[in-house]
């Protein structure tokens, strides 16, 4: 545990220090010019119009459900077979859950940003934050919780085997998956954009820290 807890803190840290910072302030442009040119709406009301939404739904139950099955499944199965790879793996991933629902959380607590509207399609909140500590709680908000954990996910998998085309391809595939699904239903285009671009550098940063450590 408290290698994991060292590692964890590591990662945040890393995660805010050096070149790492850029992707923060990218995240912070592309949102502010996302929501001030009227597109998160338009995208938001127009991917409800045609329907898009119902296809996509299931990204937000998988969004929460798969992260928590797959450290489950890596150190249940790092048990049976006696893997230290494979538990280390599992470690990993978890690193990169928490780390991305630890970031993303934060960010929550000091935007506000309002979520889109169940019903209510004929008035704009895309514009509406409550900037200050817990105004709005941490639970919706900006940037996407799903989006961030889904691409620190697979890019700590990207990372960590560069080589098997086949796994970064499905780890990618999943997590734009998620991003783009729940920002059809419980957060803006904005949202998932930024939670991308932040998931990202934390799932580079995790794989950096165990590339060596896994090998299989």
């Amino acid at each position: 545990m408290s290698g994991f807890l060292r590692d964890l803190v590591k990662t945040i840290v890393k995660t805010f220090s050096g070149k790492n910072i850029y992707a923060h302030f990218l995240a912070f442009a592309l949102s502010a010019i996302i929501v001030l040119s009227g597109f998160d709406w338009y995208y938001f009301t127009h991917m409800r119009n045609v329907g898009a939404s119902y296809w996509f739904f299931p990204a937000v139950i998988l969004g929460a459900i798969i992260p928590i099955i797959i450290p489950i499944y890596l150190f249940a199965s790092s048990s049976v077979l006696k893997s230290h790879a494979r538990k280390v793996l599992g470690t990993a991933i978890t690193v990169s859950i928490v780390a991305g629902w630890v970031i993303s959380s934060f960010y929550k607590s000091l935007t506000g940003r309002i979520q889109p509207p169940h019903s209510d399609l004929l008035t704009d909140i895309s514009h509406q934050w409550n900037f200050g500590f817990m105004k709005h709680g941490f639970f919706w908000g900006w940037p996407s919780s799903h989006t961030t954990i889904a691409f620190a996910m697979a890019f700590t998998l990207i990372a960590l085997f560069p080589k098997n085309k086949l796994l970064t391809f499905f780890a990618f595939i999943y997590a734009l998956y998620i991003g783009l699904g729940v920002s059809m239903s419980i957060h803006w285009f904005s949202e998932f954009v930024a939670g991308a671009i932040i998931g990202a550098v934390i799932g580079i940063t995790v794989g950096k820290l165990y590339k060596n450590k896994v090998q299989y």
